[in-house]
């Protein structure tokens, strides 16, 4: 994963504008009236986002319009799923353990 495109996101305000981007895309004037920012706000953090990938903007008309990209999001959905598999595993171990101990702890008050 690369840490600058994370980095992007840590920024409060570009995690709102990439989680209000989520549904559909919108113009700088719809995010900024959204989030309750100023517009060169928004635009700046939108820029950031662009140039880190995690967004694209298409013109139309008069208006800007961005929209999410997906390739970061399917990189970053693939580490993740190596964290998933570790804590299944972790869990189905712990699920294992627990069962024996309460095999044991039944077998001790039967006798």
């Amino acid at each position: 994963m690369n840490t600058i495109s994370l980095t992007a996101l840590a920024e409060p305000n570009r995690l709102r504008i990439v989680e209000l981007l989520r549904d559909d895309p919108k113009s700088v004037g719809e995010i900024s009236t959204k989030l309750k920012i100023r517009q060169p706000q928004a635009s700046k953090h939108l820029r950031v986002l662009t140039e880190t990938g995690w967004v694209e903007v298409r013109p139309l008309a008069q208006q800007r319009i961005y929209q999410l990209k997906t390739e970061h999001f399917q990189e970053l959905d693939k580490w993740l799923e190596s964290f998933r598999k570790l804590w299944t595993r972790r869990y189905e171990q712990l699920d294992g353990l627990l069962e024996e101990k309460t095999k044991k702890a039944n077998k001790k008050t039967r006798k």
